[in-house]
């Protein structure tokens, strides 16, 4: 059965809990996470860049010059792409780049990342019972006891319980603070350590088991 370490707000661990094998140690499926990550990324594109085309910029309605006789080239518009401030072909217009992944896939992903993360240590429980007053040095002394120092992933099970743990975090360099239901593969396989609470924990097993 998979387990993790248990570390109270000091960095010592004070325990190991147990976790449910159908979430934190599934098979691996890769091109689930790829299929994940890549609908995660393009679904946060905003997909409103724009181009004009030669129909949408404005003048260039009568020609630039006479057909014959000056030497030039023969040009019928101002405004036509190979012109300086013309119109552009084939240029970006508005689109959504939204992609859809099932509700079983996106699960399935979601138990792969968890499963990899937990099979090379980098998943560990947070006991505390929450912090008085917000300070960031106490949480600096917590990843560096725990040997989390480049980037981590905080999950905590409720903002207004937790806020001063969110608010101890935020100032860190690379950490991300999510909740449970925020939770995608894309910053699972991003930050290197995760650090659950046992609150937030209680969720993702309710939600995924």
């Amino acid at each position: 059965m998979a387990n993790v370490s248990v570390f109270n707000m000091q960095g010592k661990e004070v325990g190991k809990m147990d976790l449910n094998d159908a979430i934190f140690a599934a098979p691996v499926h890769e091109h689930l996470l790829h299929l994940a990550v890549v609908a995660q990324l393009a679904n946060k594109r905003q997909g409103t860049q724009k181009a004009l085309t030669r129909a949408e910029v404005s003048g260039g309605g009568r020609k630039p010059w006479r057909q014959k006789g000056t030497g030039r080239a023969r040009q019928g518009s101002i405004r036509a792409p190979h012109m300086v401030g013309g119109g552009v072909t084939f240029g970006p217009h508005p689109r959504s780049y939204e992609k859809k992944v099932n509700k079983k896939v996106r699960n399935l992903a979601l138990r792969s990342a968890l499963s990899a993360k937990v099979a090379a240590g980098n998943v560990l429980v947070l006991d505390y019972d929450g912090i008085e007053t917000p300070k960031t040095k106490v949480i600096v002394n917590l990843v560096n006891k725990v040997d989390a120092k480049q980037k981590q992933l905080f999950v905590v099970g409720d903002l207004i319980k937790d806020y001063n743990l969110y608010l101890s975090a935020r100032n860190l360099e690379n950490a991300v603070i999510l909740q449970p239901n925020e939770i995608g593969v894309y910053w699972l396989l991003k930050q290197e350590k995760v650090i659950l609470t046992k609150e937030a924990l209680a969720v993702v097993e309710e939600v995924l088991g």
